[in-house]
């Protein structure tokens, strides 16, 4: 059975197929490091950025199963995938009025720690995904936009934990960078989508 479905897969994926499998692992391991450190210190940033972790998880599994399929399904599938890259952004938006209305600052050393584990996870997955962000289309790059982003989203986080230790004891640097975090999702979805709809045609015709 493995090798019939080694052959449908088109040269070249065989390799993204184990890639996005540990890619999937290493983030579904590090989203529930971060989410604890979230709910405990009171963190949108973090909480955003671990959302993002599960996302990540769930899209390279999704990419995992979708590689052996047709390049008319693959499509279905990148259209798909652009849609679950928006459920971080709207959960940030929820947890950042949260955070709005009780504007209390979170721990900064902890904050930042956190970020520095999930820039070490996050670009150690960009690394491996790099070489095939132009394999299959929409699937590929859906994981390494997602990816990249959370590698900037990281610095961003970090960068937040220091000026809330140093410059600014306020929520307002966890609170950008949580809301910055949703706009980059948003915005890969949106790129996703267009690719998406893109080979959706050429599959058609």
């Amino acid at each position: 059975m493995k090798d019939s479905v080694e052959e449908a897969i088109p040269p070249g994926d065989g390799g993204l197929r184990r890639v996005v499998r540990i890619v999937a692992l290493l983030n579904l391991s590090y989203f529930g490091v971060e989410f604890a450190v979230a709910l405990a210190i009171g963190s949108v940033s973090l909480f955003a950025d671990s959302i993002d972790f599960l996302e990540d998880a769930s899209v390279n599994l999704l990419i995992f199963a979708a590689l052996a399929w047709s390049a008319a399904r693959r499509a279905q599938v990148g259209m798909a995938l652009s849609g679950i890259l928006l459920v971080p952004g709207l959960a940030t938006l929820w947890t950042a009025w949260e955070k709005f209305n009780v504007p209390v600052p979170p721990e900064p050393v902890p904050l930042t720690l956190a970020g520095a584990g999930a820039l070490a996870v996050n670009f150690a997955c960009a690394l491996m995904l790099a070489r095939y962000r132009a394999h299959s289309g929409s699937l590929s790059r859906a994981a390494f936009l997602s990816a990249r982003n959370d590698v900037l989203a990281n610095i961003a986080i970090i960068a937040a934990g220091l000026a809330t230790a140093f410059l600014w004891a306020s929520a307002w640097p966890d609170l950008i960078v949580g809301l910055g975090i949703a706009a980059m999702n948003a915005d890969a979805a949106r790129e996703v989508w267009t690719a998406a709809r893109a080979e959706h045609r050429a599959a058609k015709a």
